[in-house]
């Protein structure tokens, strides 16, 4: 039997991708550009739209170009010290900064240069470091994947924004939840994170999955977009749906029962247990609305329209809730209202 080619794991790109098009090739032209106009880009989203993903993407294209570094980050370290070393790591990299006598053997990784007396401030390696590249025709790409308002990310982002305005050539792509990066940004003296370019992650394309499932499963067009819009375009749920029906021979009509308590078990509970207790008692009554319509769903509540938007606001900030249609309310993940109606405390 061939290998199932969709995934349950988060984060680990599959072999069954559908890409995000249009925000992959503005960040890549963008960063790619003669002159850039932007030197970061931030992208949220819900748990389970596939942001891990999508940064992976970007990253692999510039990754094949030979102007382009790439280094992954682990926000739970010391950042810059990270980047340094990881630099410092790479021996055609290595070169460059001994041809520049830059001696890093403070930091404990290497690099030592004889007569040259060691930097010992680390921000000073990096910008050493990045002006070496610079005049090699090099560009630094950082990835971070969910970045949150830690002490770490907090220094990090104020020596980038140093870098920035030395025209230094470093590009970041962080990834995180809605709160995390707003509290980030909340930040005393990291204001410049307001300014830059964020993207929320959409629901994938219907017709896409559509034609994935098409062609994996050799399904008509008709019932190939039926068992699409069981997805709602939710990253997650496309995998999900896709490994189940993988396992019964196609069969997805049978898998959907196991469906929905994957999609519960792995990601509403989670996503459910980060909302606070207003936004639940919110979630619940969008859920038991017949029609989606914001008056009715207030009057619910008991809610005039200035206590109702901050919380429709942060649903639909969070990537819970579509907020579009003037006037109504939808769900962007699937069957994640008759979770909510199941949920009380």
């Amino acid at each position: 039997m061939d290998k199932n080619p969709y995934s349950l794991s988060f984060g680990k790109a599959p072999s069954q991708l559908i890409s995000r098009i249009a925000p992959r090739d503005e960040i890549v032209q963008t960063f790619t550009a003669e002159e850039p106009s932007q030197q970061i880009y931030v992208i949220t989203g819900v748990r389970g739209v596939g942001k891990t993903v999508f940064l992976t993407e970007i990253a692999s294209r510039l990754r094949k170009r030979d102007d382009w570094i790439v280094v992954e980050l682990n926000p739970n370290r010391d950042l810059l010290t990270s980047l340094a070393a990881k630099l410092a790591s790479v021996n055609s990299l290595a070169q460059l900064f001994k041809q520049a006598e830059i001696n890093l053997s403070f930091f404990g990784f290497g690099l030592k240069v004889s007569g040259t007396a060691p930097i010992t401030d680390i921000e000073t390696a990096l910008t050493r470091m990045l002006e070496s590249l610079d005049k090699h025709g090099k560009r630094v790409l950082v990835e971070i994947d969910e970045v949150s308002n830690t002490q770490t990310m907090r220094e990090f982002a104020g020596s980038f924004q140093i870098f920035m305005r030395q025209n230094l050539p470093i590009f970041l792509l962080v990834t995180g939840l809605y709160e995390n990066v707003r509290e980030l940004q909340n930040t005393k003296n990291l204001t410049f994170l307001y300014r830059a370019p964020k993207i929320e992650l959409n629901p994938l394309n219907l017709n896409a999955i559509a034609a994935n499932y098409q062609e994996t499963f050799g399904l008509g067009s008709e019932e190939a977009h039926e068992m699409a819009a069981l997805t709602k375009g939710y990253s997650y749920a496309f995998q999900v749906l896709g490994y189940l029906a993988w396992n019964a021979s196609g069969r997805w009509r049978d898998v959907i029962g196991d469906y929905r308590q994957y999609l519960e078990e792995y990601s509403y509970e989670k996503i459910w247990s980060e909302l606070s207790k207003r936004d639940k008692d919110v979630a619940r009554a969008i859920a038991a609305s017949p029609d989606g319509r914001i008056l009715g769903i207030r009057e619910t509540l008991g809610m005039t329209t200035d206590q109702f938007n901050p919380y429709r606001m942060r649903l639909i900030k969070k990537g819970i809730v579509n907020g579009t249609t003037r006037g109504y309310l939808r769900f962007t993940l699937p069957f994640f209202g008759e979770f909510a109606l199941a949920q009380w405390e």
